[in-house]
């Protein structure tokens, strides 16, 4: 066991664990001043809710012994046999619980995503049993595909090294059902959904860019450096997306935005994830710049199409996590990790090919069973506030408080 590489995990889950509150002050500044605090809340709460489901079954059924590369097995429920030394699949120079506790905070903020695509207009209630549900069905069976010992897409040969299908694919095709199942805000279309606090929404993007070093750094397991060069090319992509955002947005709108520069860097954050371990810094200046424009487009799309996802979930996560695998497919490279493969341009056309089949599996799973689970807490307690509920604001009406005093 290696203390230098277990202080570097702890560090690394404790800037991941940042980054739930950071997600929900960039949420909570995009929504109107009467739903600041249901938005923040449904972010925050999910740093208890979660982190019980991940001790008490999640991390088991994720990382456990492998039933027919679907799903974990039921050895380490409770916690039971996780202890203080390394286990031989995951992390040989830290402890076992260290990897457990920074796996954990993964799935604490890939739910708190979601809830961009419903703010505003989801029941408290039945968000928390949506939570539930969605981390057990969901995302414990994708974390095992992925990176669990055995699991199917890990066999495959997928790469995705901090999460790019697990966590950014998986909620936006969630998101993206999930605005579909609840429907549109009253008024959308006739009535101006402004930000009512873009300055909190700068500080959460900032505080998502520093907790996502862990997020990606972290992701290495050892303070060495595979780790330095997840942290460059993290900040590389992220700094050159927020560029070519805003760039964006000035020759469509005519104005470079705050908004948009956030948007940027948080949609570059995105894209470099599952390829972090993968790629050179010059390959992160090609993924992040194609990730602005790209996911600048996405946003774009709803309008199009009418569905109302309130905070950009679907055009940020969903198309910035699939064209970010796809890179992965196109750019990495044994010459950054030797323990990987090369991508199409290093010679290995068929790892695209294998990113496009994990990108399609998770789309289609995350979409459909987020649609099966959301139907099922429809029948029990009813997903939408009432009409009344919604034009008073979720945070009186759900939580008898007010986020300001005028």
């Amino acid at each position: 066991m290696d203390t230098g590489d277990t202080a570097f995990v702890l560090m690394s889950a404790a800037l991941v664990m940042f980054m739930t509150p950071g997600l929900a002050l960039f949420y909570g500044g995009m929504v109107r001043h009467k739903n600041v605090l249901g938005t923040l809340m449904q972010s925050f709460i999910l740093l208890g809710l979660i982190t019980l489901e991940w001790v008490l079954w999640g991390y088991s059924l994720s990382f456990g012994t492998d039933h027919a590369g679907l799903i974990g097995g039921l050895e380490w429920l409770g916690l039971n046999g996780v202890g203080m030394t390394p286990s031989p699949d995951y992390g040989t120079t830290i402890p076992h619980l260290a990897f457990m506790i920074f796996q954990c905070m993964f799935a604490i903020i890939t739910v708190g995503l979601i809830t961009g695509a419903v703010a505003e207009r989801m029941k408290f209630s039945a968000f928390l049993l949506f939570a539930l549900l969605w981390s057990t069905f969901v995302y414990n069976p994708l974390a095992h595909w992925v990176w669990g010992v055995g699991g199917w897409m890990g066999r495959m040969g997928a790469l995705d090294f901090a999460g790019g299908t697990v966590v950014h694919i998986s909620s936006g095709a969630s998101a993206l059902a999930a605005a579909l199942i609840i429907g549109r805000r009253y008024g959308y279309g006739t009535t101006a959904y402004i930000p009512h606090n873009l300055p909190m929404t700068i500080t959460g993007a900032a505080i998502l860019w520093f907790g996502w070093f862990g997020f990606n750094a972290g992701s290495a397991l050892a303070c060495d450096g595979l780790a330095v060069n997840a942290f460059v090319v993290t900040h590389v992509a992220s700094g050159v997306a927020a560029l070519t955002w805003i760039f964006m947005e000035w020759r469509h709108r005519g104005e470079p935005t705050t908004l948009g520069a956030a948007s940027g860097a948080v949609a570059g954050l995105v894209a470099i994830t599952p390829a972090s371990g993968f790629v050179s810094p010059m390959s992160a200046v090609v993924i992040g710049g194609v990730a602005g424009i790209i996911c600048y487009g996405g946003i774009l799309l709803k309008a199009r199409l009418g569905y109302d996802d309130s905070l950009d979930v679907v055009g940020i996560h969903g198309v910035g996590g699939t064209w970010g695998a796809l890179a992965t497919g196109l750019f990495a490279s044994t010459a950054v990790n030797p323990n990987a493969a090369d991508g199409l341009f290093f010679g290995n056309p068929v790892q695209l090919w294998i990113q496009f089949i994990s990108v399609i599996a998770s789309m289609a799973f995350a979409f459909v069973m987020t649609l099966v689970i959301l139907k099922v807490v429809d029948a029990i307690i009813g997903l939408r506030v009432s009409e009344e509920e919604e034009i008073k604001g979720l945070d009186n009406s759900l939580h008898n408080e007010t986020g300001y005093s005028f």
